[in-house]
């Protein structure tokens, strides 16, 4: 299996500066190659430039400009076109299917933070220096750059990644390692239910808080916010201190959300996986959820629009973001594929509105938001706690139909 790990670099002020003109450099090299598949379809023979073509003008490029893209790795160089041919193969894929199609756009020198190194020893070298306390992480044009290694890692190195987030810099690795001892079994299967007054309920009836992290950090990051919109809109070599640490600040209030968020994922997952063997979960669509209502427009005033509740939709949205269910439920996914636990996704629908106890289903079965009150038998329970009985069961027909 492949796993990835995250690791704080402490680069030198020399090895900073390097780094940035990296990601520069980089991200002209996208810019340039962009333009070039632009320019070439626009032409009247509308001419397809593909990947091969334009790494075969690798060599050429790094020779006529030694200084720049000279200096970097010609495999990052790769990865960096590979990139952008993703972007296209993406974009061609949601034409054909009738998506949004989102056309490959320029990217800023803010808006470009990560090179790819595709193979250890080609351009980078994880653990530089095994004879050294220190852990550092050689990358060609920078140097032996230290790195905060907080755990181990296990198996052989694949692919190294540099990132910048804000004005931390950060190496990412996938390692190859065989596949873990799955936990032993513990004979005990559960269904949770995801909301927003509780982050999830489970079918034994216990409610896991919502932390409502940026709901808490609100009011910091609302005047932080406020203080840089006084500054107006630079180039960032033209900010002034002032406004570099109003930047920073509200850099810092996100990622410290961000990594709150990201903790109570794993540390909830963690807690499911380790007590159930089974865990069912709904299918949410979250991207669905968290649309905009569609404008209405109003048919005797052109140019005007009906109310369609989007001040209301727009707070909604804002909780499920704050929830992160999506975050949690990839962490929950790869933690139990790594314990040999079993995670199901069922449908959603009318997992609140069915009676666990006689299978009867009406709207009218959730008077509120918690009470739940069969109209047939006269069954009460927590709202929540009957849609994770509902999921639960779901997620055993679909293992028993699916057996392994």
């Amino acid at each position: 299996m492949i796993r990835a790990y995250k690791f704080l670099m402490r680069p030198t002020v020399g090895q900073t500066a390097a780094l940035g003109e990296m990601l520069r450099d980089h991200c002209s090299l996208y810019n340039g190659a962009l333009q070039e598949r632009r320019d070439a379809y626009r032409h009247a023979s509308k001419t397809s430039i593909k990947y091969g073509q334009q790494s075969a003008q690798l060599k050429e490029i790094r020779t006529f400009d030694p200084e720049r893209q000279g200096r970097w790795s010609f495999s990052s160089q790769q990865a960096t076109l590979r990139r952008l041919d993703k972007a296209f193969a993406a974009f061609f894929r949601r034409i054909k299917s009738g998506d949004k199609p989102g056309y490959p756009r320029f990217r800023g020198v803010n808006w470009f933070d990560t090179v790819d190194f595709p193979r250890d020893g080609d351009g980078c070298r994880w653990d530089s220096t095994p004879h050294d306390p220190v852990t550092r992480v050689r990358l060609q044009g920078v140097g032996h750059v230290k790195v905060n290694q907080h755990r181990p890692v296990v198996g052989k190195v694949k692919t190294v990644s540099v990132k910048r987030e804000g004005k931390r810099w950060y190496v990412i690795l996938t390692a190859e390692q065989p596949e873990p001892e799955p936990l032993a079994a513990t004979g005990s299967v559960v269904g949770i239910d995801m909301g927003l007054a509780s982050f999830l309920t489970t079918s034994g009836g216990e409610h896991i808080a919502n932390p409502r992290h940026a709901r808490k950090a609100a009011a910091k990051l609302e005047a932080a916010q406020r203080k840089l919109s006084r500054f107006g809109r630079v180039r960032r070599d033209k900010r002034t201190a002032s406004h570099q640490r109003a930047v920073q600040r509200v850099a810092d209030l996100h990622r410290k959300v961000r990594r709150q968020r990201l903790d109570h994922a794993h540390k909830t997952a963690l807690d499911l996986v380790r007590e159930h063997d089974l865990i069912a979960h709904e299918d949410l669509k979250i991207r669905n959820m968290v649309k905009a209502p569609t404008p209405k427009p109003a048919p005797a005033q052109p140019g005007s629009f009906l109310p369609n509740g989007a001040a209301a939709k727009a707070g909604l949205n804002h909780s499920i973001s704050d929830a992160g269910w999506g975050v949690f439920l990839t962490v929950l996914t790869a933690k139990a594929a790594s314990a040999g636990r079993d995670v199901i996704a069922v449908d959603p629908r009318n997992t609140s509105r069915t009676c666990p106890e006689c299978g009867h289903v009406s709207a009218e079965n959730r008077p509120t938001q918690e009470k739940f009150h069969c109209q047939s038998c006269g069954h009460q329970a927590h709202a929540d706690t009957v849609g994770a009985l509902n999921v639960l069961r779901a997620g055993l027909v679909r293992r028993d139909a699916n057996p392994a």
